[in-house]
């Protein structure tokens, strides 16, 4: 195809969604993104042959929203995907494209995740449904999705759908669907499953087929640490300890992620500013020359902000978040390395973003190594050897002696050893980065963030089993250690209502717009639950999150007043009855 459209503006799409992408940090379209967009706004069914992070995600996402009517809270968009990973990448997704066109909600269903959860959302309204064949399947026997109205349809990686073993689940749901629908099929090969479903059911689709030119620098050392135990930012705290570094970008999300993690840094001893759509070019400049010059040492920035950044002295880069596909991990680590020199990068990865790592290697066609966190242990040893070379270099360079002369004075006037005043001198010198750590880092324990994963659904017989073996005194208290810009509050749901940490985590996530990183820890009481939220809510929020359903309970949500409320709390409830009974196969 010739005379491709460059710019998204130029592809058709509305002005919220193009406001979305501009947020994002995309400037120019994908191959998928220009050759599928104009063709699915026209209506027509497509079949596109693009691997895993070619941007095939905005190709029918983007297109197919603007057909989407907010005023109308029906299903009007379905779609498949082989795995919950992908389900939920994918949501979420379409929630920050959609995220200006009012009240919009879209709804991942899958299997492992409880069925009441689902149901409520289904029953209060949604305009876009992702999710795997066989829990869709189930909805639709059961009459609670209803697809009267869904005027578009998506396969997305339809072979691996298929190699799961779901081609008759596929072909079921594609017969319920109405005639008039339009089909976009996406796959990264043809086998014959494939052939098969678009000679039945698409209707003269146009025929797109892209190949990923995506691949990385040599010079960049790739490196992951696996989300777990401690909060990010103090591992992006110990990692910058650990590093020898000069100049370093961290990637964010949003604008706002910018200004928090910048100031965060900045309380913690480094030289750090925030970058972001939102600076002026004047002061943008003023940023890039400091962190050229070491009067700075950490940019904090978006995708968009940083493009074009071009400093030689930038050894690492932090993604802090993990990018949406592969092309932005690729601008992302090319603003190290540069003129020659090595550069270093760093991925944060949750356990549910594995998937979204296996993209980005397989796309660039490098092997990103899983490292550690760096130990207290680890830290101190490092800045003990760090401060033991200064000295030695100080020494060499003959700049102590001005310093000796005194110290030899205080030695002569107070009588002490020569030894206990070089060791005050030390204490002195190194009292902005102690070589003795104290309390700076907090420790958790190492599966904090995989029983968060865990808990949203996949394992609940195994997570009852664990409770049920679990000393009383160890459940019933609120949340261990509280993470920085985080406070406990108390929500009306626990553990007489059934209620379960992935479903409040799930029901505050799909009904907030939050992410993972900002509901911390949950602890299920008897007649109501503790979550770590940030502490900076407004009313306005909690006046919203009040209204959110578990187990058909509203949550009406407040600040938890404190140890002495919690107790209260406990001392309140009545006595009740020890019953032994034989446990059923469904507590399993």
């Amino acid at each position: 195809m010739t005379n491709l459209p460059a710019e998204f503006a130029e592809l058709g799409l509305s002005e919220p969604l193009l406001k979305a992408i501009a947020e994002m940090g995309y400037e120019t379209p994908s191959d998928i993104q220009r050759e599928a967009i104009p063709h699915i706004l026209q209506g027509k069914d497509i079949l596109g042959l693009a691997q895993t992070g070619t941007g095939k995600t905005a190709a029918f996402a983007l297109p197919l929203l603007q057909r989407i009517d907010v005023n109308n809270r029906t299903p009007q968009l379905l779609v498949l995907a082989p795995t919950r990973e992908l389900a939920l990448q994918v949501s979420e997704a379409f929630q920050t494209f959609a995220r200006y066109l009012g009240d919009f909600h879209v709804l991942p269903v899958y299997g492992g995740q409880g069925m009441d959860l689902q149901l409520k959302r289904l029953k209060r309204g949604v305009h876009v449904v992702v999710g795997t064949p066989g829990r869709i399947q189930d909805h639709m026997r059961r009459g609670t999705l209803q697809l009267d109205n869904v005027h578009s349809f998506v396969l997305d990686e339809a072979d691996e759908m298929l190699n799961m073993g779901f081609q008759e689940e596929v072909e079921y749901i594609l017969e319920q669907v109405p005639e008039n629908r339009q089909v976009a099929l996406f796959s990264a090969t043809m086998p014959e499953g494939i052939r098969r479903v678009t000679q039945k059911f698409l209707r003269d689709p146009v025929h797109v087929r892209v190949k990923s030119k995506t691949k990385t620098v040599d010079n960049i050392e790739q490196l992951f640490w696996k989300v777990s135990g401690v909060n990010k930012l103090d591992a992006i705290h110990r990692f910058l300890d650990a590093e020898e570094y000069e100049g370093v970008i961290v990637f964010v999300r949003t604008r706002n992620d910018t200004l928090e993690l910048a100031e965060k840094l900045l309380s913690r001893g480094f030289t750090a500013a925030a970058l972001n759509g939102d600076i002026q070019q004047n002061q943008r400049q003023r940023i890039v020359e400091q962190l050229k010059s070491g009067q700075l040492d950490i940019v904090v920035a978006t995708d968009v902000a940083a493009r074009g950044i071009d400093v030689s002295r930038v050894t690492h880069v932090i993604n802090y978040d993990i990018p949406t596909d592969p092309e932005a991990y690729v601008h992302r680590i090319g603003r190290t390395g540069r003129a020659g020199r090595s550069g270093k990068a760093i991925l944060f990865v949750s356990p549910r973003e594995m998937r979204m790592l296996q993209v980005i290697e397989r796309t660039t066609g490098s092997k990103v190594k899983q490292i550690n966190l760096p130990s207290r242990l680890d830290i101190r040893s490092l800045r003990i050897e760090r401060f033991k070379k200064n000295v030695l270099e100080t020494i060499e360079r003959e700049e102590h002696k001005l310093i000796r002369g005194i110290v030899e004075e205080i030695a002569e006037e107070s009588g002490f050893d020569i030894f206990d005043i070089a060791g005050a001198l030390a204490h002195l010198a190194q009292k902005e980065t102690p070589l003795m750590l104290g309390e700076e880092f907090t420790e958790e324990p190492e599966d904090r963030y995989e029983q968060r994963d865990r808990s949203f659904g996949e394992n609940r017989g195994r997570e009852k089993r664990d409770r049920d073996r679990e000393p009383r005194e160890s459940r019933d208290r609120g949340p261990r250690r509280r993470s920085e810009g985080m406070a406990p509050y108390k929500i009306a749901v626990g553990k007489n209502d059934g209620a379960m940490p992935g479903e409040i985590l799930g029901a505050i996530l799909n009904e907030t717009g939050m992410s993972r990183d900002e509901v911390g820890s949950i602890a299920i009481q008897r007649d109501f639950s503790l979550v770590e939220l940030p502490a900076d809510l407004s009313n306005a929020q909690l006046a919203d999150m009040k209204k959110i359903r578990v187990r058909g309970k509203q949550l009406l949500i407040e600040k938890w007043k404190g140890e002495a409320d919690f107790r209260r709390e406990r001392d309140d409830r009545p006595a009740r009855k020890v019953v032994i009974r034989k446990r059923r196969n469904e507590d399993y």
